[in-house]
């Protein structure tokens, strides 16, 4: 089995668990993006050394590889490619799909694993023959969403030792087998960006294009620096004081064809809310949707990670979906990833191209 490790926790006790059940592992550290933090450190030679060090106290085998080049070409390219289009992507879907999943899993079948092995707080199960995804028992760190863009193949190939724990057993594990990371913090933020300041990463790769803020009737209200540095339901760093009504104000619209950022009163404003969504790019763990196209099923959605499940009525046209949601949602983000889910089971998703509060035509 080769283990994915980031130089994290949660890779770090996959390991350890595989090699307690006896499997014959090898860790394997990903060297994705040439990251420096605000000191000017590589991140990534913090990462590769704790990696070594907690491969050698398990007494496993490591290597490192690296896929700068894929990732650029896969995942980086597509990433600013949406921010171009005024959309708001999720990264971290795509490097789940193509890097590790893909890349990763082809170089560690080269290796002759016959398994790969993630910390990714998820579960898999098959049932009738089929492998399932299933959401990790934490539900505070369930990572399904990210991974909806697997298939049934990857997952037949695939272990999750620590999706049946919560974190703070999985850290519990580490500090008993004192293992150097067991407390060392989770990473957050974009894969690639890491806990760096977006906005200025963003600047070394798209020019600030700046034009107005205004209201919904057309007053403007202040100015932005570039249409792809805000996103829709945003209230921080818009600039905007007090004014107008004295609520908070809001993104309600990214108008591209005359570069104005459209922005509202009050985090109740009905422009924030949207029933129906068109995604895009729909893609199913068991390669077919759950339903014949063109019939309507019922399911929950995730419009976001970390939100709680949404009753939806989803139809599926070629790789298309069209969504109704039972309640309104709020801020639903075109370039994000709507997930849909039956019970534990993640079925797949799609990204969202449309929204909007009439259905829209199939």
């Amino acid at each position: 089995v080769v283990v994915g490790m980031s130089g994290g926790v949660d890779s770090s006790v996959s390991a350890l668990l595989l090699k307690r059940q006896g499997y014959d592992v090898i860790g394997v550290f990903m060297k994705n993006w040439d990251e420096k933090d605000e000191n000017g450190t590589c991140t990534a030679t913090a990462d590769w050394q704790d990696v070594q060090d907690v491969c050698e106290q398990i007494g496993i085998p490591y290597y490192a590889v690296n896929f700068e080049k894929e990732y650029q070409e896969r995942v980086f390219a597509y990433f600013l490619a949406e921010y171009r289009l005024g959309r708001t992507p999720n990264p971290d879907v795509l490097c789940n799909r193509e890097i590790k999943f893909k890349a990763f899993m082809d170089f560690s079948m080269k290796l002759g694993a016959t398994r790969m092995a993630t910390g990714h707080f998820v579960r898999s199960e098959t049932r009738e023959g089929q492998p399932l995804l299933l959401r990790g028992m934490d539900a505070n760190k369930d990572q399904s969403y990210f991974l909806y863009m697997l298939k049934q193949e990857q997952l037949r190939k695939s272990l999750f030792p620590v999706g049946g724990m919560t974190k703070a057993q999985v850290r519990a594990i580490a500090a008993e087998n004192g293992l150097p990371v067991s407390q060392k913090k989770d990473s957050t933020g974009v894969c690639f960006i890491g806990e760096r300041n977006f906005r200025q990463f963003l600047q070394n790769y798209l020019p600030l294009k700046p034009g107005d803020m205004r209201t919904e009737s057309g007053q403007k209200v202040g100015e932005h620096i570039g249409l792809a540095y805000y996103t829709l339901g945003q209230r921080k760093g818009l600039g905007l004081g007090g004014g107008g009504d004295g609520r908070s104000w809001f993104v309600v619209e990214k108008d591209l064809t005359r570069n104005v950022l459209v922005v509202a009163q009050g985090e109740d404003s009905p422009r924030l809310f949207t029933r129906y969504v068109l995604g895009t790019q729909a893609t199913w763990i068991a390669h077919e949707p759950p339903a014949p196209e063109g019939e309507p099923f019922r399911c929950t959605a995730k419009y976001r990670y970390r939100q709680s499940d949404q009753a939806v009525t989803a139809t599926v046209r070629g790789d298309t979906l069209y969504l109704a949601a039972d309640a309104p949602q709020r801020a639903v983000t075109p370039g994000q990833s709507v997930v849909l889910y039956q019970g534990e089971v993640c079925l797949g998703g799609a990204i969202v191209d449309r929204t909007g509060n009439e259905p829209f035509a199939e």
